[in-house]
Order: C-alpha cells, then sequence, then structure tokens
C-alpha cells in the first residue's frame, strides 16, 4: 500500500493496542527496526471492544498518505470480525488470530491449550504488571467484590503467557489468579507470531 512519493523515505506504521507497546519498541531496538513508526490506542479498550474499530478507522485516516504502508498490531480481540472489516476497507494487514494470547503462544499451541480446557484465563506481562487498573478497577471489583464470582464463574485456572523471563512477574500473576480464586499455570511464550509478522513486514522494505 504506497500512497508516498517514492522520494520519500520509508516508514511503517504500525497502529497498535497500548498493552503491546512495551513488546513493539523493545523488539524494535533488540532488532533496530528504523523503518517503524509506533502510534497505539489505549490499552484500557481492552475491556470495551466494542470501540477499536471505530479508534482504528480513525487512527487509520489520520495517517492515510503520510507512510508507505501501515499495519495493524491487533488481533481480532473481541470484535467479532469488526476489525477486519475496518481493515478490508484500506487493504491493511493485521496480526494473526483472535487475541494476543493466541499470536504470543502461536496459533496452534493456543489451540492446545484451549482445548484441553475451555474454561482458562489467560495474563500476559502487560495484564500482569497492570492487573489492579485494568482488572480489578476496570471491572470495578475493587467497589463490587462480589462481581468476581459472577465474572468469572466459568473459569477454573489462569495461564500466565509470558514475554519476559521474570520471576517477580511470576509471583505477580500467582497472586491474580489468587485473587480471581483460580489454579495457576506459567508458559513462557516469549513474542510469537508478534515478532515473526512484524519482521515480514520489515522485510518489505529491504
Amino acid at each position: 500500500m504506497k500512497r508516498v512519493s517514492e522520494q520519500s523515505k520509508a516508514k511503517l506504521l504500525v497502529i497498535a493496542c497500548g498493552a503491546l507497546a512495551h513488546e513493539i519498541v523493545w523488539l524494535q531496538r533488540l532488532n533496530n527496526w528504523n523503518q517503524i513508526e509506533l502510534q497505539c490506542l489505549d490499552a484500557e479498550l481492552h475491556n470495551r471492544p466494542k470501540l477499536i474499530p471505530q479508534k482504528l478507522r480513525d487512527k487509520i485516516q489520520e495517517n492515510l498518505g503520510q507512510y508507505q504502508s501501515i499495519f495493524v498490531a491487533y488481533a481480532d480481540c473481541g470484535t467479532g470480525g469488526e476489525i477486519d472489516r475496518v481493515l478490508e476497507e484500506e487493504n491493511i494487514e493485521r496480526l494473526p488470530g483472535a487475541h494476543c494470547y493466541s499470536f504470543y503462544a502461536t496459533e496452534e499451541r493456543f489451540s492446545e491449550l484451549a482445548e484441553q480446557e475451555l474454561g482458562t484465563f489467560y495474563l500476559t506481562d502487560f495484564l500482569v504488571e497492570h492487573f489492579d487498573r485494568i482488572m480489578i478497577k476496570g471491572l470495578k471489583l475493587d467497589r463490587h467484590p462480589e462481581l468476581r464470582d459472577q465474572y468469572f464463574a466459568n473459569y477454573t485456572r489462569v495461564i500466565y503467557l509470558s514475554q519476559r523471563q521474570d520471576a517477580e512477574l511470576v509471583n505477580k500473576a500467582k497472586v491474580a489468579a489468587e485473587f480471581l480464586g483460580l489454579g495457576f499455570r506459567h508458559l513462557h511464550t516469549g513474542y510469537g507470531d508478534l515478532d515473526s509478522s512484524l519482521q515480514q513486514q520489515i522485510l518489505k522494505f529491504s
């Protein structure tokens, strides 16, 4: 998708969920991806997925014509295909899968986990670090603790899919699982398809 002159510097705009900002910046520095510019939507949309498609549309329209290419670092994220409908309008690609858990774990591995036990609640590094703000306060469990058992009645375990090797985050994830009254399992996934998908986009500029 080329919308700038050939004389312009090649740039890839990545429009991402704020929950992926730290990971994308880290990969950008690690791999020296100078072609990438990152813009993020509010991570708290995690709790209001119906708002994501229009927010993405607005951000895309705001930036069309300013970059050689745009890539969206979102999965479907509970929008029921609405993100894909927005992206089809501009022929823009996104990360694979239904949500960040699946692209971190990779689709095949995530499918295996889901089949093993349907009642699984997933955490990532971001959700562990911001569990109080996103989950407890975001779902108003601090003011209405009785809602916990309503929201999580069908869950039996937490799986923490970690991107970094960090013992402190593992301990925080265990505390989160205890707060939810669920069993706990930790799997280190690294960056999975987030890394490989961004790498594929970067190769278009080589």
